[in-house]
């Protein structure tokens, strides 16, 4: 008797891990990835970026980056993954995060000279830039200036 008891406990804690493992492995856990909801980043080449932003008749919004810069990891944990902050950008916007040190980052420095880390890049399908933002920003700000933006008359003054 003490055994069958003993086995149906190590059955039941059995059954109960396996279906917590596969809930949090993405099975059927209904929660969405907090990167679902917000700003979607593309990994595309620069070259075929631009030729996207120039085809969708969009604006090119670059994240430059450094990997060790504190305020980088806030913007991409706290601000871009807000719900409101992708849904204004994704639609009108080719979001772009680039590694500023690695990768296409230190030739794309050369064409965009930084300052200081974060720095935010709103730039044409010609690679123009629009609006050059630097710093930590909130999702209310960042709404507000991407809003700027795509106003007319913003860009002839950025330019």
């Amino acid at each position: 008797m003490k055994k069958a008891i003993w086995l149906l406990a190590i059955l039941l804690v059995g059954l109960g891990t396996a279906t917590t493992q596969s809930v949090s492995a993405g099975g059927t856990n209904p929660t969405t990835k907090a990167d679902d909801r917000g700003i979607q980043f593309t990994d595309a080449a620069w070259k075929s970026i631009l030729k996207k932003a120039k085809a969708e008749n969009k604006i090119i919004f670059l994240d430059a980056y450094a990997s060790w810069c504190g305020p980088c990891k806030v913007l991409q944990k706290k601000v871009f993954t807000q719900k409101a902050v992708g849904d204004f950008y994704n639609a009108r916007f080719i979001n772009v995060k680039m590694d500023m040190e690695k990768g296409e980052g230190p030739a794309l420095s050369q064409v965009y000279p930084l300052e200081a880390y974060p720095t935010m890049l709103y730039i044409d399908s010609d690679g123009r830039v629009l609006k050059k933002i630097i710093g930590l920003q909130t999702p209310e700000d960042l709404i507000s200036i991407g809003k700027s933006v795509r106003q007319p008359q913003s860009r002839l003054r950025a330019l």
